[in-house]
């Protein structure tokens, strides 16, 4: 069935609210449970539509799973099942990273092109060489990525960008391969500090979590473990610059602030009042934010995931903002949406210039991909009427109880079904 949300403008956000685990790192989480026979046990996990889905992916492997709120238990057998479902991957982006721990634990794997957002392309190349280093053959075969391998061993990797899928993909291989695995260039994001920690307490052994350079050594085997979901950055940061649109006051727990450092600061340089706790910040804006010029980075550089949240502030705000997308090509798709709520946008290539309006004009528009969507949202809140936003299963895969959390801040908000 299909839903839209319908959203008053005006609305100052003011209260608390509290973020829970990350959409980014928890489905990798699960997949990372196939490593170890037993039963995983994640907690803090956030309850979205991506959690449901992942599972479908894990059930079709074999395993046993079971969501109970924000509770997931993976039970995973013996024997695994090496193929990964097309119609249950094809769904969601972050399915591929099945493809390192099924390749360990059963020398082979299946696993269909995944879909997921339109922000771009996003090729396997890396994930397949970084494999294909460590001693597998790979190959793309009836829109599936194959790969098969007699022994894992451990190698020098450098990758060319530090990709976290390829990251996550070679980590959880390089995990039971035979000797020490250095990846160079790797993903730094707290998520991927997140899955090794899950790791290492699954008896891994990697060292350099968070740095350029990561060292696996490998062992024989891992167990089961109990782990909590890091807090969801980018959730937490639609938050923030929410209250910024909307000039309100907003404080957000449940997130180490020092995952934020640079979009926090951004949000100082617009005008914001910002405090920072140890897990939580407050956000407060008092007047009409100045205009700030952004381009996205690899972390600890300003998230992509966090891009359509800065176009929106910049629509609002008082001067001339440029933004850069430096990640994925298509994620200014947002920008033709945004412009039908009055947002005064011009792009060119990977750049998109805003000159900031008091007030945004109320519209229908449509969500292409999930923080899209939650920027819309927001830049609807910051309209003169009634806004409609259309496809909003985008936002339901990334942020749990929206709604609900919204209007709990004092905006009015109304999901619709059609």
């Amino acid at each position: 069935m299909k839903e839209r949300f319908q959203v008053h403008g005006g609305a100052r956000l003011t209260g608390a609210v509290k973020v829970s685990g990350a959409k980014n790192s928890v489905l990798k989480l699960m997949a990372a449970a196939l490593l170890a026979e037993g039963t995983t046990t994640l907690t803090n996990c956030p309850e979205i539509l991506d959690v449901p889905l992942m599972r479908e992916v894990l059930v079709g492997l074999g395993c046993e799973v079971i969501v109970d709120g924000t509770d997931v238990m993976v039970t995973v057998p013996r024997h695994l099942t090496p193929d990964a479902d097309f119609e249950a991957v094809r769904q969601f982006r972050a399915s591929v990273c099945v493809l390192g721990p099924l390749t360990a634990r059963c020398g082979r794997a299946t696993v269909a092109l995944p879909g997921g957002d339109a922000i771009g392309s996003r090729p396997l190349d890396m994930h397949q060489s970084g494999l294909e280093k460590l001693g597998c053959t790979t190959r793309i075969e009836h829109g599936c990525v194959v790969t098969e391998v007699d022994h894992l061993t451990g190698a020098d990797i450098a990758l060319d960008f530090p990709s976290v899928g390829a990251t996550e993909n070679i980590l959880t291989a390089a995990v039971l391969a035979d000797g020490i695995t250095v990846l160079d260039n790797a993903a730094r994001e707290p998520e991927i500090v997140d899955l090794c920690n899950l790791l290492n307490s699954m008896g891994a052994k990697i060292d350099g979590a968070g740095s350029n350079t990561i060292t696996i050594t490998g062992v024989t085997e891992l167990h089961p473990a109990t782990h909590e979901v890091v807090g969801d950055r980018i959730v937490a940061g639609t938050w923030a610059y929410a209250a910024a649109m909307t000039q309100g006051d907003v404080t957000v727990g449940g997130i180490s602030p020092k995952h934020l450092h640079l979009p926090l600061e951004k949000l100082k340089v617009a005008g914001a009042e910002v405090e920072t706790y140890e897990q939580g910040f407050r956000v407060k804006m008092n007047h009409r934010p100045q205009a700030v010029d952004y381009q996205t980075l690899p972390y600890p550089g300003f998230p992509t995931d966090l891009q359509p949240m800065a176009i929106g502030l910049a629509a609002v705000s008082d001067g001339l903002s440029m933004i850069t997308e430096n990640v994925f090509e298509s994620r200014f798709r947002f920008v033709d949406e945004m412009q039908r709520l009055g947002a005064d946008a011009s792009v060119d290539g990977h750049h998109v210039a805003i000159r900031g309006k008091k007030e945004l004009s109320s519209t229908k528009v449509w969500s292409s991909d999930i923080r899209a969507g939650a920027g819309l949202v927001m830049a609807a809140l910051a309209a003169d009427g009634i806004s409609e936003i259309h496809d909003v299963f985008h936002i339901d895969r990334g942020y749990p109880h929206f709604v609900e959390q919204l209007n709990a801040l004092g905006a009015r908000v109304e999901r619709i079904e059609d």
